[in-house]
């Protein structure tokens, strides 16, 4: 047995608490889907915000970033440092238009913002393929984390265990929707952020570690401390570094960081009670996200080398874990089973259980919104009553969970998932925060861009898999030509964002445009403002007719990016001067807070001049 009677009494105690707290907040929540999928557009900023951190904050979260840490040093983990980008342009541009939209779920904005049989489509297509197939790879991902979790602490079997945690997920999500669970993801984040840091302490405080100093000097661990990689090193400072600062925070759709916002965090915006409670929680989201979380499980991450310096060494220590989980991520719930007593493990596994149910709660209510919204209700049955919709929304996140049991039982680990959701949304980016300013984008050009994105992702993956042979030390042969893997890996990504990018440029430049009637529409409710619109609104002027009001016609978009790039500098600097405080670079961490400090204060400077209501 390897917890003890407290730990499973920890463990019991929190699932009473959040089935409570699930089934008092689910008062009301099945009246209409607005409630349900919406929580009745009235939420506060701060319990939105903090249901998105929750939502990101899951149990393979961990596992992701110690496979970061242990392949590829701290700095690895600029591969999700840099949607930090991406957040802040959506916190002041585009948090405030998605409030202003009113629709029901974001795929709404396409017969929105387009017309016709192509935008119902695209509609449709996307309900499907996002609440469907891909929320099951997402869901799948989540729940291979749990399985982890459940094979090192629970000794439970990966089926059971699932199916377990599954039911109870679905019990509170199904009842209660979305109110459910963002009181729940209340609950849920400061459980799981307090077992992450005592967690942290624990393992760096104990004797096979012996501190933060002994943990730094370990030659296991010594040469992987920076924060950015170093330019000596090409290759890594290529790979994990440039390219994701330059080119993947804007050109690749990444669950979460999408650019322009969307998914569950569109959903959240378009539940909170105006468009500033909307600004105000995807601010509090991006603070939590990457300034407060991620050193806990860095540490860890860091920790684990000391104890398992490879795979080897943990599959010997767990003999009886299959050899397909037995990869890099494995060593988060390893080292927490080593060094944690009696109910502090209780209490830490508990806390994991809840990151995994948070944001297996908020994916199964965002997909079974677009089944419900954007499919079933839109084209199968476009006469149903408020209550066969909440049904079938019932019904629809059942299935969600089965399909993604299914497949989180073959996949090997949290990287891999992660590297293949980058490359199927690679290219894709640049359409979803241009569509709101630029009137010549059409429903062509979001079609092309989907289509060409998963068919070369496909090509390139094809290639490696069947023309890629693998030399000694990193090195790759294709078709004649080698390289290393991390430089295929730039390629790969790069070619793919090019091809596809220029795929649907050239298609929007062929195609006609959106009639002027919808565009018109669009405009009014939005205003967006902006050069992209001038020949749309000066066509509306010579017919005498007004698309905005005078008070609105400034443009305020620039002010949102100088806003974007102060946030951005105040959350890197807070990030950062953790980092240095905890190797003891005393003075590098006060100048980071003083830069953090000014740019805090003058982004409360520029935020006051955007528009909002």
């Amino acid at each position: 047995m390897i917890l003890e009677l407290l730990d499973w009494a920890i463990i019991g105690l929190f699932f009473i608490i959040l089935l409570t707290i699930g089934y008092v907040a689910s008062y009301r929540a099945g009246k209409d889907t607005t409630n349900f999928f919406l929580s009745g557009r009235n939420m506060p900023w701060w319990v939105l915000g903090v249901s998105m951190v929750a939502t990101t904050f899951s149990a393979d979260t961990p596992n992701l970033v110690t496979d970061m840490v242990r392949t590829g040093g701290v700095a690895s983990n600029w591969q999700w440092w840099a949607f930090l980008l991406t957040g802040m342009l959506t916190v002041f541009v585009y948090a405030k238009l998605w409030n202003r939209s009113q629709v029901l779920t974001d795929l709404e904005f396409y017969e929105l913002r387009y017309a016709g049989k192509m935008a119902a489509f695209l509609r449709g297509f996307r309900a499907v393929y996002l609440g469907f197939f891909f929320n099951v790879m997402v869901i799948a991902t989540v729940s291979l984390a749990f399985i982890k979790i459940a094979a090192v602490m629970l000794g439970i079997q990966p089926a059971p265990a699932l199916i377990g945690a599954a039911v109870i997920v679905v019990f509170y999500s199904g009842l209660g929707g979305l109110k459910s669970i963002l009181w729940t993801d209340l609950f849920q984040f400061s459980f799981a952020l307090f077992g992450a840091v005592i967690a942290a302490v624990y393992v760096v405080g104990s004797p096979e570690i012996g501190g933060l100093s002994n943990l730094f000097a370990h030659p296991n661990v010594s040469d992987k401390l920076s924060l950015v990689p170093s330019i000596s090193q090409p290759e890594l400072f290529i790979s994990i570094f440039l390219i994701p600062i330059a080119v993947q925070w804007w050109a690749v759709w990444y669950p979460g960081a999408e650019p322009g916002g969307g998914g569950y965090v569109a959903q959240r915006m378009l539940a909170a009670k105006n468009e500033s409670h909307a600004v105000g929680a995807t601010l509090l989201f991006n603070f939590f996200h990457y300034a407060l979380r991620p050193w806990p499980w860095i540490l860890v991450g860091l920790a684990s080398l000391v104890i398992y310096p490879d795979i080897a060494s943990m599959a010997e220590q767990y003999p009886d874990v299959p050899a397909q989980y037995m990869q890099h991520d494995f060593a988060y719930p390893a080292m927490l089973r080593e060094f944690l007593p009696a109910g502090l493990l209780g209490l830490v596994v508990a806390s994991l259980i809840a990151a995994f149910m948070s944001t297996t709660a908020s994916q199964l209510n965002w997909g079974s919104s677009y089944l419900v919204n954007d499919f079933y209700g839109r084209f199968y049955k476009p006469d149903a009553t408020e209550k066969q919709r909440v049904r079938f929304g019932r019904i629809s996140t059942v299935s969600l969970m089965v399909c993604s049991i299914l497949l989180a039982l073959v996949l090997q680990n949290a990287l891999q998932a992660f590297q293949y959701i980058l490359m199927i949304g690679a290219g894709t980016g640049l359409i979803y925060i241009l569509r709101w300013f630029w009137w010549r984008i059409n429903a062509y050009s979001e079609i092309s861009a989907m289509i060409a994105a998963g068919t070369f992702s496909l090509i390139f993956i094809l290639i490696e898999n069947f023309a890629m042979i693998r030399l000694p030390d990193g090195m790759v042969d294709i078709f004649g030509f080698q390289t290393s893997m991390s430089y295929w890996n730039v390629i790969k990504l790069l070619g793919v964002v090019f091809l596809t990018s220029a795929s649907w440029i050239i298609v929007t430049l062929l195609t006609y445009p959106v009639d002027e009637g919808t565009l018109r529409s669009f405009y009014k409710r939005i205003r967006p403002g902006g050069p992209g619109w001038k020949y749309i609104v000066k066509r509306a002027e010579k017919e005498g007719i007004e698309l905005a009001k005078e008070d609105n016609l400034k443009w305020d978009v620039p002010t949102g990016i100088i806003c974007m790039i102060l946030g951005t500098m105040m959350i890197y600097s807070l990030l950062f001067m953790t980092g240095n405080i905890l190797y003891g670079n005393f003075g590098s961490s006060l100048f980071l807070g003083l830069i953090a400090a000014g740019s805090g204060f003058m982004l409360t400077r520029y935020w006051g001049k955007l528009r909002m209501e």
